[in-house]
Formats: structure tokens, sequence, C-alpha cells
């Protein structure tokens, strides 16, 4: 289930939580093997070793939560992005551990929880014994919402989701039982193309990024900051190499200030885009590459606000 962005509800029959800035994943329990998997299904077990002990929390059980790590107390998008693409061995993420932040039970002893409300969700998570399970909490919840995203705004977090108490849960959908408020702005595009780097044709010198309309994919504008890093630029091509395409995907034809040198692809590399706001033709102001989102699809990424 995703939220929808908004402003902060008022009145009764509303619970509030943070906005971790990590990675959505299920982690899904049965016959004491546990999977890890984002939203589009790819499986991240052998990414995240530490969370390893989930498959001992019950015989069969299905969470809902996000993987973050924290820097300085603080969830930061960055330091988790290695590890959101990459196996690792169990002595590599002993010596930085993520912690998986558990909001939702879906599935617990081969019973369906879906449609139940989410107080009754949450009671029956909150019996589930985490106390030996050092890298999974439970995503507290909060009866005051201006309070919580005074604080978060404070501490530099990413923001505020309320949910209804009496909501059900509904995979795959944008609900309006959940709502998120956010203090910097963040939009998921697909990546369309890219441009090389003026000085070198092997580098990617900017994103040429898009959201859909519809079944449009309708151009959202060019990203060059947050580019730079070896690292990001390793996963970048080793993502749109094999997506090479002699066509533009953008159901518009793209500027040619933007388009010049393009090298097209096919529209199914997620990214997360800092920015400061949307221009009135319809794009990203000053937007900043933040991270590959591999929780999300493609076809889910519209635009925010």
């Amino acid at each position: 289930m995703l939220a929808s962005p908004g402003d902060l509800p008022t009145g009764p029959g509303w619970v509030f939580e943070v906005k971790w800035d990590g990675m959505r994943v299920l982690a899904d329990v049965a016959d004491g093997r546990l999977r890890l998997s984002t939203r589009t299904g790819r499986d991240v077990t052998a990414n995240f070793p530490e969370l390893a002990g989930l498959a001992d929390l019950a015989p069969d059980v299905l969470l809902d939560g996000e993987v973050v790590l924290l820097e300085g107390g603080v969830p930061s998008f960055a330091a988790l992005a290695h590890r959101m693409h990459t196996a690792v061995t169990p002595a590599v993420a002993a010596a930085r551990p993520v912690t998986y932040m558990v909001f939702d039970v879906l599935r617990l002893y081969g019973v369906e929880l879906l449609d139940r409300p989410l107080s009754e969700r949450r009671a029956t998570l909150e019996r589930l014994d985490v106390s030996g399970l050092d890298p999974v909490a439970f995503s507290p919840l909060y009866p005051d919402g201006a309070a919580l995203l005074d604080v978060t705004g404070r501490r530099g977090m990413e923001g505020v989701v309320a949910k209804r108490e009496d909501g059900p849960y509904r995979p795959g959908r944008r609900s309006p039982s959940w709502v998120k408020i956010t203090h910097r702005q963040s939009q998921s595009c697909v990546v369309g193309g890219w441009r090389p780097e003026r000085t070198s044709g092997n580098r990617i010198g900017a994103l040429l990024l898009g959201v859909y309309d519809g079944d449009d994919l309708v151009f959202a504008g060019r990203a060059g900051s947050g580019l730079a890093g070896d690292a990001v630029q390793q996963v970048l091509a080793e993502r749109l190499a094999p997506l090479s395409s002699a066509e533009s995907p953008f159901a518009q034809v793209v500027p040619r200030v933007d388009a010049a040198g393009a090298r097209w692809c096919v529209p199914e590399t997620v990214v997360e885009i800092a920015h400061t706001g949307w221009t009135a033709g319809d794009r990203l102001r000053a937007p900043v590459f933040r991270g590959v989102r591999d929780d999300v699809d493609p076809g889910e990424v519209v635009r925010d606000g």
C-alpha cells in the first residue's frame, strides 16, 4: 500500500509515524524460510543478512516495513544506497548493520489480515516478540501529528506518514488512508535517457527524467547533479547499458537543449530525485540525483504534488 501526498490530517481516527528515508521491504516467512523482497518483487534477502533472524519470528508471517541505515541517529538514503543493489557477506553487514522498521503485518499463521483495520493489525504486530532481534524494531506511532512533524523537521528527517486507524491494507494502491507529509521535496522518476559528460563519453553527465501521465511518459527535466561518484556511475551504467534504445520513450519531443547528444533507453530504471519545486513548464527545478529505487515499479511513477 502506498501513501498519498497531502497536508497533515486533523481530527480523530488518525495516528502518525516517522516517514523513514530508506528502502521499502516485505519480509515473508513461510516454512521456516525468510524472503525479503521489494515492492517490485525483487529478492533482496542476500543484501541484508543481518535480518536472517526474522525467520524465527513466527512459522508463517508477512511483514511490511522500511530498511534504514542510520547516520547520527537519522536515516540516510545515500548511506543505504550501496546495500540496496548488492549482496553482502554477514561480516560486512555486521560492520554497519541496517535496521528494519516494521510498521504492518499482512499475514500471520496463515491468516490474511489485509481487510482488518490498521488498529487491529498493529495490535497483532506488537504481540510479536522482536526483543532478541537487534536489527528489527516496530516503527513507533504517535497521537500528535503536528508535534511529530515539528520534531522531524528540526532533526532533518524526511517527514511524517498519517494513517487512518480504521483503514484496511490495499496492496499496490495509493490510498487516502495513508497520507505522507514531507519536509523536503523529492520525486521518483523514470530514466528515459542520458547524456554523456562533455569530457568523457563513457561517463553519465545527466539523466533525462520522466513521470507517467496515464500511459504517457512525460518529460520532467534533466538532472546532472549528484552523479559524480564512481559508485554512482557504476550502478547507473550497469542498469542503463542493457536498456539502450534507438528511440526516445517520451510521449512528446524532448527540447533540443535537453536532448542534444542523448542516448535513449527503455524506461525501466527508477531513481529518486531531490528538487526545489516544479516550473510553470512542468519541469523539476534544480533536480539532484539521490539514488536508484529498486523498490518502486516504473509504471507507478507519477508526479507527486
